[in-house]
């Protein structure tokens, strides 16, 4: 199959849908030679903040002079964001050839009586069998969704890392903060050190989790801690307190405070992964953290009028980009973007952020999960006046950036589905 034919076939098994389990994956695996096992894997689960922490930590690592594999997911415009090392894509090429290789593998698992493995775990494979091929020192491989039954748990890590545990994702992770935390903890391995910054009733259970299985804990705001220095339009500045010595004037480039946290927790894992024998420096982990790039998160796409796009596309995100909004630009007038899926906390995060609007215009996810995406503009106009319900999301754009003044801010922000049709307009 050549690389169209290759993600049309990927996108076709979307028909087997969310089916959890590790049985699937764990024999596609072992037709493929079991890959995974001769791996070095940091395994990065959470609520939010997973993936910036993934880049963080892939970022770090490159700059000590390894090779650093990161599998995540979902991408924004190519499956083949998904796979990157050091920074680089897979080639289309590269990967319409795994796909091709994989494909009589799924054939015969379903003539020997299997069920079909669905999108995720074909991927997770892949990216196990892409890595190993390639030699990767490190692979730092991010969570799909939840931790005990997401494909990825086959993994044998190195250091486990929970960023923080947060309502989300309800229909398949449960109703409550500790159900879904012990969904999560689903990811610490005996005897493998675990990494977290999460607190509360979360962190009860992943405490739990730990002691049973000898897992050493570091605590994010209790064995490695953070202040702040500077925070500004060009970034931030902090200096990290960590187990094995201290960090001064690391620069975060994402916006946010949020990402002073994920920055810690990104030293925490280097750490840990240094009591493994991995030779990192703090030179290393500073440029590392200021080089990190990751799109769509807080992402500033356009300048006149000034554009950010920011997937918030839970309670947690959106609290997290009320807060950067705040901080970043305030007393300028806000024109809100927002398109949220059905199954997500519309109300509480229209609740968070339209009162920061002037204007708000709701649009449509480009997703079968969007249901009833018109709710939301009766939602806004409890806190705004002007209030625009647009289905096409350029458009929605568009008419946002006619409504903004010479010193408003055009935030597009809810599903990464919708925020990444967004972001095209913007980069090519």
């Amino acid at each position: 199959m050549n690389f169209p034919e290759a993600i049309e076939y990927m996108q076709n098994l979307t028909k087997f849908g969310f089916n959890f389990g590790l049985g699937r994956i764990t024999e596609l695996l072992r037709r493929l030679g079991n890959p995974h096992l001769d791996l070095r894997i940091i395994h990065i689960g959470g609520t939010n903040g997973k993936g910036s922490t993934t880049a963080m930590v892939s970022s770090i690592l490159r700059q000590a002079g390894f090779r650093a594999g990161a599998f995540t997911s979902p991408h924004l415009h190519s499956y083949t964001e998904r796979y990157k090392i050091n920074g680089e894509e897979i080639a289309e090429k590269d990967m319409a050839a795994l796909i091709t290789e994989l494909r009589p593998h799924l054939e015969a698992m379903v003539r020997e009586g299997y069920e079909h493995p669905t999108e995720f775990e074909v991927g997770t494979a892949l990216a196990f069998v892409y890595f190993k091929r390639m030699n990767v020192d490190y692979l730092v491989l991010e969570v799909g969704l939840g931790g005990a039954i997401d494909s990825t748990n086959v993994a044998v890590p190195l250091v486990s890392v929970i960023t923080n545990v947060a309502m989300d994702h309800m229909d398949y992770l449960g109703n409550t903060v500790k159900e879904i935390a012990a969904v999560k903890a689903g990811i610490i391995k005996r005897g493998v050190p675990l990494v977290t910054a999460a607190g509360g009733e979360a962190l009860e259970v992943i405490q739990a989790v730990s002691r049973e299985n000898n897992s050493p804990l570091v605590l994010v705001g209790r064995d490695v801690t953070w202040r702040e220095l500077e925070i500004g339009p060009k970034g931030q500045i902090i200096e990290v307190s960590g187990r094995l010595g201290k960090y001064s004037d690391i620069i975060v480039p994402l916006m946010g405070r949020h990402q002073q946290i994920n920055a810690a927790t990104a030293v925490a894992v280097i750490e840990a992964l240094r009591e493994t024998g991995a030779a990192v420096d703090r030179d290393a982990v500073a440029k590392g953290i200021a080089g990190t790039r990751w799109p769509a998160r807080m992402e500033v796409v356009a300048r006149n009028p000034f554009v950010l796009i920011d997937g918030a596309h839970n309670l947690d995100g959106a609290i997290a980009l009320g807060r950067a909004l705040d901080d970043y630009f305030p007393g300028r007038g806000i024109i809100m973007v927002l398109g949220m899926l059905g199954d997500k906390e519309r109300t509480r995060v229209v609740e968070e952020l339209a009162p920061r609007a002037r204007a708000v215009v709701i649009t449509r996810p480009n997703s079968p999960r969007a249901g009833n995406w018109q709710s939301m503009a009766g939602e806004a106009a409890r806190f705004v006046d002007r209030v625009l319900t647009i289905e096409d999301i350029t458009g929605a754009v568009d008419a946002a950036m006619d409504l903004a003044g010479p010193d408003d801010v055009v935030c597009v922000t809810g599903s990464l589905y919708m925020v990444a049709e967004a972001r095209e307009r913007f980069v090519k």
